[in-house]
């Protein structure tokens, strides 16, 4: 499997482990795997609560923070352009690894939600890691049914990787 977690941190409040970043790739390899996905890559953002809102805001029209956005790189809004990469006839492979796209999460906020939950910090990342994931592939909770189809798959993966509440 050709999957890729490429990560960084833009906030200040917390320290970001090793561990987490060894945890979430797991949880990326399990979630693709159980959707069939063997290739591409997924950027990770952590972030602030005033950054999230900021970004909720200006790309989603909502004027409050949130624990999690995902920005799927194979969604074509109506004025998008198409992104086409140029080959030398040389090159057998694009010159960038397929990106699913980017998921960003606030660290303040996923930490509260733990608390609020009773669970781990590890754990509501993970949960908020393959919520954004899903997301990158289509998937979508707008009705019961939809919500219902996605938390299935969620709860799958961190259970199959002792991620319990």
């Amino acid at each position: 499997m050709s999957l890729k977690l490429v990560w960084n941190n833009e906030q200040e409040l917390y320290e970001i482990p090793e561990e987490w970043i060894v945890m979430l790739e797991r949880v990326l390899q399990k979630a693709a795997e159980s959707e069939g996905v063997t290739e591409g890559e997924v950027d990770l953002t952590f972030v602030d609560d005033e950054q999230i809102h900021e970004l909720n805001r200006e790309y989603r029209g909502i004027d409050r923070p949130t624990d999690v956005l995902s920005f799927a790189m194979h969604e074509m809004a109506g004025d998008e352009l198409e992104i086409i990469y140029e080959l030398d006839e040389e090159d057998e492979e694009a010159p960038v690894p397929d990106a699913l796209g980017d998921i960003v999460i606030s660290i303040p906020r996923a930490k509260q939600q733990s608390e609020e939950y009773g669970h781990s910090l590890e754990r509501e990342l993970s949960f908020l890691f393959v919520h954004g994931f899903l997301h990158l592939l289509g998937y979508d909770h707008q009705d019961e049914t939809s919500e219902a189809e996605m938390m299935g798959k969620q709860e799958a993966v961190l259970a199959a990787l002792g991620l319990t509440r």
